[in-house]
């Protein structure tokens, strides 16, 4: 999220051909994923046609712009991304600790 805010093209043509390959690819997917006994659920759905849309669009965004990969030359740049991914992780653990039921060895220390 951070490149593609640094690099954002408000192109409509960028976007809707995003669109129609995440649609053209992700009706594939859900077609070789899909069996007769079981229907995959919503968000397995969603995931099947949103990779191809960050896909295509982030490719899109990134042409021509001093990239290694999908990774910028640009040091600025890289350590945004760098630290936006360490913000993800470190709230991922915060909300895990803060749902995370406690243990019974938890439990058997707070009531002593």
């Amino acid at each position: 999220m951070a490149i593609v805010t640094l690099h954002f093209d408000p192109s409509p043509a960028l976007w809707i051909s995003s669109v129609g390959m995440s649609g053209i690819i992700g009706t594939a997917l859900l077609l070789s994923t899909s069996s007769k006994t079981a229907k995959p659920d919503g968000w397995t759905v969603f995931r099947l046609f949103l990779m191809p849309f960050c896909v295509s669009s982030y490719a899109a965004l990134i042409k021509g712009k001093n990239f290694f990969m999908i990774f910028p030359l640009n040091l600025n740049e890289l350590l945004i991304a760098a630290a936006a991914c360490v913000a993800f992780i470190m709230l991922h653990l915060a909300c895990r600790a803060i749902t995370q039921k406690p243990t019974s060895a938890s439990c058997c220390l707070k009531s002593k």
